[in-house]
């Protein structure tokens, strides 16, 4: 039986001789097509061989097979998404959006020739990181910087730069992991410094620093542990401290504030994360942070402090290796830009609209959304409820901001099928769940994004 069936397998030639091949082929590769084709007919064969098929398809139904594989391969694995999570730098969906001026400036920048590493009053070769630099030092107080293309480059070129074979005094509190494993010890490692821990966990004071340093002592480096929080009975040593010692000892030190947050409408910072130009303010020769999380930029690292150590870095061979492209460069300059007017900033940049967008706001657009699906009769329960969002992205881990959202109790399916057909929706929409109900926090959609936040819903509750 499986013999005879093989033999009805139509020929390659007369799959591509049909008409609605010949159709295919303006819409998809021909390499992708028969390359697919190819699968197809070997699951085919396998199939019929182990007899799970007990019959062939006729050539239209092969063909309209391949060309749901090809439509697969062709289609991009980086997709949008809606982000209902409330969790506004989420490393897993992207961490920040970025800016509509940003956008613009990286589109220019990836679609024309530009002067990225040309002086145009000059005449000749010029510097890439100058635009960046000029609106940083304004920013910032320092007295330069260098973009790198992520904070933990940042880490690692300073590292390496300052304390290669020497010792890199610590404390043991701070010896972090972030996301993706990647360990400050294992870095530190890989840069060529060594490794000199001091205090203990919870507390470490001035003196464990003093009595770590040595000859051998290359920089003294203190983290801010972006993403967890030590309490109760705990001490650190402070900046002001470790600048001081460092001066007194002359070794530099260094400071990885980690999230790069540059506006705040309090002098002490965001809900407790360290302001940039506090933080340079203290007399610290180094700071290294993220443009993409609370700075609301592209993916960056970013170092700003003295001049003299700046310049060292710039010497390093690994500074080529780890610069950002023009792309990176020009998203992040306009991002930067917006911060010369924090209102606009604000106003503009949507990890800082996010995070500041007020309650009744918020409130009034879940009342809007909730409203506008009970009119399409969907198989499920609506509530508008007060919740709580997070910055995220390894920012203020026990920091939980009032927002609003919509909660919906499913009919006729689990929770958690629903919260799967929304994820494999056409344009999925990603939420929580919480005690069998689905949240959509309205803190972390874009306005914009509303009509397409309906259309899902209503493609799964409705039409689903």
């Amino acid at each position: 039986m499986s013999k005879e069936l093989l033999r009805l397998i139509p020929k390659v030639d007369d799959i591509l001789a049909h008409e609605d091949w010949r159709k295919l082929i303006a819409v998809y590769p021909e390499g992708v097509l028969k390359s697919a084709l190819r699968e197809y007919l070997d699951i085919l064969r396998t199939a019929i061989k182990t007899g799970t098929a007990g019959a062939v398809p006729a050539i239209p139904v092969i063909i309209k097979e391949t060309s749901k594989t090809a439509a697969a391969v062709m289609t991009p694995t980086l997709r949008r998404i809606i982000n209902g999570t409330g969790v506004i730098v989420h490393t897993n969906l992207g961490r920040s959006l970025l800016a509509k001026e940003a956008l613009k400036a990286m589109m220019d920048a990836g679609s024309h020739y530009s002067n990225l590493e040309y002086d145009l009053k000059k005449g000749h070769r010029g510097d890439r990181h100058t635009p960046c630099v000029s609106i940083l030092k304004k920013l910032t107080g320092a007295e330069d910087a260098l973009v790198v293309n992520n904070n933990a480059a940042a880490v690692f070129l300073v590292l390496n730069t300052f304390a290669e074979g020497k010792e890199v005094v610590i404390s043991r509190g701070e010896l972090v992991e972030i996301g993706g494993s990647f360990r400050v010890p294992d870095v530190m490692k890989k840069s060529g410094a060594i490794l000199r821990e001091t205090g203990t966990t919870n507390r470490t004071y001035l003196k464990d620093y003093e009595e770590a340093i040595s000859e051998k002592t290359g920089l003294i480096m203190k983290v801010h542990p972006s993403n967890y929080r030590i309490r109760g009975f705990a001490h650190e040593a402070t900046l002001e401290e470790l600048v001081a010692l460092g001066e007194a000892a002359n070794v530099p030190t260094f400071y990885d504030a980690g999230s790069g947050l540059l506006y705040s409408p309090g002098a002490e910072g965001t809900l407790g994360e360290p302001l940039i130009a506090g933080e340079i303010a203290k007399g610290v020769d180094i700071v290294s942070f993220s443009g993409d999380k609370l700075l609301g930029g592209p993916q960056a690292g970013i170092i700003a402090g003295g001049k003299t150590f700046v310049d060292a870095m710039k010497r390093n061979p690994l500074t080529r290796a780890l610069r950002p492209d023009k792309v990176t460069l020009a998203g992040l300059e306009s991002t930067l830009l917006l911060y010369l007017d924090m209102d606009r900033a604000v106003a503009e940049i949507p990890t800082l609209r996010m995070i500041y967008a007020k309650e009744e706001t918020l409130k009034q657009r879940a009342t809007d959304i909730a409203d506008h699906l009970r009119k399409q009769k969907i198989n499920a329960t609506l509530f508008v409820a007060r919740v709580s969002s997070e910055v995220g992205g390894g920012s203020l881990p026990d920091v939980f901001i009032p927002s609003w959202g919509v909660l919906i109790e499913p009919a006729g399916m689990s929770v958690n099928i629903l919260e799967e057909r929304l994820r494999n929706a056409h344009v999925p929409l990603i939420g929580r769940i919480e005690r069998e109900r689905l949240l959509v926090d309205m803190r972390t959609i874009p306005e914009e994004d509303e009509p397409q936040l309906l259309a899902t819903l209503t493609e799964v509750l409705v039409n689903g």
